[in-house]
C-alpha cells in the first residue's frame, strides 16, 4: 500500500455531517421530532457489503493520492524514459470520484453513528448534536480505513465515532472545557456508578467507585469535583431575557492573601469541629453538605447505609447542628 499524507476531505463531503433544512427546524413537524425524521432519512440508504466496502475504500485512496500529486506539482509527463505522469485532468477525476465513494460510504454508515451516540443521550448535548460530533469521527475513519488488513468497517469505525462524540462532548457541553481524557474519566466514573447502584441498592461511595476502576480515592475525587456542573452568569432569568445570572450575583472584591488564608482555615475549623461529633452524625454532616466530595446525599441513602429511617437522619443533622454552633460559638450554649 502506498503511504501519503491523508488530507480533510473537500468541498461537498460536509455534506454528512449538517443537518437538513427540514432536520434544524425546532419543535416538532407533523407529530414527528427532527430526531426521528433524520433516522427516517438515513434509513433509506442501503448498507454496504463487505465487497463494496473494498471497492469504495480503493476508490477513497485514489482520490487521496490524486488530490497529493495534484497539491505537490507532480503533474504531467515525466522526463527521459520514466513512465508518464497522469494529467491535471486524469487526477481531478480520480479526486472527485474519490469524493463520491467518501459520501457513499459516509451516508451508509450514518446509523453507526446515531446508535453509539445514543449511548451518550445523558450528556448536557442535544441528540442531534452528538451525531454530528460523531459524523466527522465517521469521516475520518473512513478516510483511513486499510482494507488490506481484513478488519470489519464497523468495529474500526466504532473507534473514531466515540472519540469524536467524547470530545465534541469536552468542547461544547461544559462552560468550562475539561481535557479529553479527563472527560473519558469521568464517562468511566458514571459507568462504574450505575454499576454499583445496581449491585449495592445505593448511592456507591467514592472508596467503592475508585475500587471497583482500581483509581486511586484521591483522583475519584479530583474527577467528581471537576465534573461538577457549572452554570454560565450570562444565563437568563427572565422571559425577557433582559436580566442574566451574573446581574444578581453581589459584585466583590479579589479577595487578597489574607482572606484566602481565612477561607483556608475556616474550613479546617469546620473539619476539626466535624470530627468532634459521633461518627454516624459526623457521616450525616459530611454528606448532607457534599464535604467529601462536593456530592450533596439524599436523606434516604444515607438511611439505608446506617439502617435508620430518612426522618431519623433529618432528626441526626438537626442535632449534630445545633452541636456545631454550640461549639463554634460557645456563647450559644449560655
Amino acid at each position: 500500500m502506498v503511504h501519503r499524507p491523508r488530507k480533510a476531505p473537500r468541498r461537498g463531503t460536509s455534506v454528512t455531517t449538517r443537518r437538513s433544512s427540514t432536520e434544524s427546524r425546532s419543535g416538532a413537524i407533523d407529530g414527528r421530532d427532527s430526531v426521528g425524521m433524520y433516522l427516517d432519512e438515513i434509513a433509506r440508504t442501503p448498507l454496504l457489503d463487505a465487497a463494496t466496502e473494498v471497492e469504495l475504500s480503493k476508490a477513497i485512496e485514489a482520490g487521496l493520492f490524486a488530490e497529493h500529486l495534484l497539491a505537490t506539482g507532480r503533474v504531467g509527463r515525466a522526463k527521459g524514459g520514466a513512465p508518464r505522469r497522469a494529467t491535471r485532468e486524469e487526477l481531478e477525476w480520480l479526486v472527485d470520484d474519490g469524493q463520491r465513494a467518501l459520501q457513499r460510504f459516509v451516508k451508509a454508515n450514518l446509523r453507526l453513528v446515531v446508535s453509539i451516540a445514543r449511548k451518550y443521550g445523558r450528556s448536557a448535548m442535544p441528540m442531534l448534536d452528538l451525531v454530528q460530533e460523531g459524523n466527522t469521527g465517521l469521516i475520518r475513519a473512513v478516510e483511513k480505513f486499510d482494507y488490506a488488513k481484513g478488519y470489519k468497517f464497523s468495529t474500526y469505525a466504532t473507534w473514531w465515532v466515540r472519540q469524536a462524540i467524547t470530545r465534541g462532548i469536552a468542547q461544547q457541553a461544559r462552560v468550562v472545557r475539561l481535557p479529553v481524557h479527563v472527560v473519558e474519566e469521568l464517562n468511566q466514573i458514571g459507568s462504574a456508578r450505575r454499576t454499583l447502584e445496581r449491585q449495592l441498592g445505593r448511592d456507591p461511595e467514592p472508596a467503592e467507585i475508585a475500587a471497583e476502576l482500581d483509581m486511586s480515592l484521591e483522583r475519584v475525587l479530583d474527577l467528581v469535583n471537576w465534573g461538577r456542573d457549572h452554570v454560565s452568569l450570562d444565563t437568563p432569568v427572565d422571559d425577557d431575557g433582559d436580566t442574566s445570572l451574573g446581574d444578581l450575583v453581589a459584585r466583590e472584591t479579589t479577595p487578597g492573601p489574607d482572606s484566602a488564608f481565612l477561607d483556608v482555615e475556616s474550613r479546617r475549623r469546620l473539619d476539626d469541629l466535624v470530627e468532634l461529633l459521633e461518627p454516624r452524625s459526623a457521616d450525616v454532616i459530611r454528606s448532607r453538605y457534599g464535604l467529601v466530595d462536593g456530592r450533596q446525599e439524599k436523606l434516604a441513602d444515607i438511611g439505608a447505609r446506617h439502617g435508620v429511617s430518612a426522618e431519623r437522619v433529618r432528626q441526626l443533622e438537626r442535632e449534630a447542628l445545633a452541636r456545631l454552633r454550640v461549639r463554634a460559638d460557645p456563647d450559644l450554649a449560655a
